[in-house]
Order: C-alpha cells, then sequence, then structure tokens
C-alpha cells in the first residue's frame, strides 16, 4: 500500500514536499515514481528514481523537482511552483512479490494528494 502527503494550495514561486510511505510485506520496490494529473488532461510521468537512485525527471520540472527516496519511502521536493503544476500527485513502485510459482512483477498506485499553486 502507498500512502502519500504533504499537497496543499501555496503561491506561485513557493515550495511543497510530498512524500510517499509503502507498507506491507512479502514484495520488494523496484523503482519509484511520481505522476500527476491535471484537471482535463491526462496523466504523466513527473519524475523516476530507481532502486540504485538513478533518476529522471521530465523536461518541464527539472531544475524545480527533486525525487529522491529512503528505502520504502519516496519524496518530491517541489520548488519554484508554478499554476501549471498544479494537479493530483500520485506515487507508483514498481514492485516484486515473492510468490512460490515464481516472483510476479506488479505496479501499485499511491490515492493521490492535491497540489493547487496559485498566481
Amino acid at each position: 500500500q502507498l500512502v502519500e502527503s504533504g499537497g496543499g494550495l501555496v503561491q506561485s514561486g513557493g515550495s511543497l514536499r510530498l512524500s510517499c510511505a509503502a507498507s506491507g510485506s512479502g514484495f520488494s520496490i523496484n523503482s519509484m515514481s511520481w505522476y500527476r494529473q491535471a484537471p482535463g488532461k491526462a496523466r504523466e510521468l513527473v519524475a523516476t528514481i530507481t532502486s540504485d537512485y538513478r533518476t529522471n525527471y521530465v523536461d518541464s520540472i527539472k531544475g524545480r523537482f527533486t525525487i529522491y527516496r529512503d528505502n520504502a519511502n519516496l519524496y518530491l521536493q517541489m520548488n519554484t511552483l508554478k499554476p501549471e503544476d498544479t494537479a493530483v500527485y500520485y506515487c507508483n513502485a514498481a514492485i516484486t512479490v515473492a510468490r512460490i510459482e515464481g516472483p510476479a512483477y506488479l505496479e501499485e498506485w499511491g490515492q493521490g494528494t492535491l497540489v493547487t499553486v496559485v498566481s
């Protein structure tokens, strides 16, 4: 299970830090990502961090957002926020579930946290 927190209302130019806590057992986490979905738009990948801490960002947030993780916890530090960053942000994890018949590779999603940036 993934649970996000840290969303809220902030003025343009401000900062927020999103957190995502993973819980449960019997699985290992591979890459973790943040996605976002703005009103009326498709969900988009914002940033990814692999199990060996390599990161990748969408161009629109490079230099402003930083993704990092601490074991099963994922974070997104968002600086210099803009109104176009307004969206519901979702945590995503690619996980490997241990099974007797062999591992299963699944995706888990959080419930989302709303970030609203006003000018």
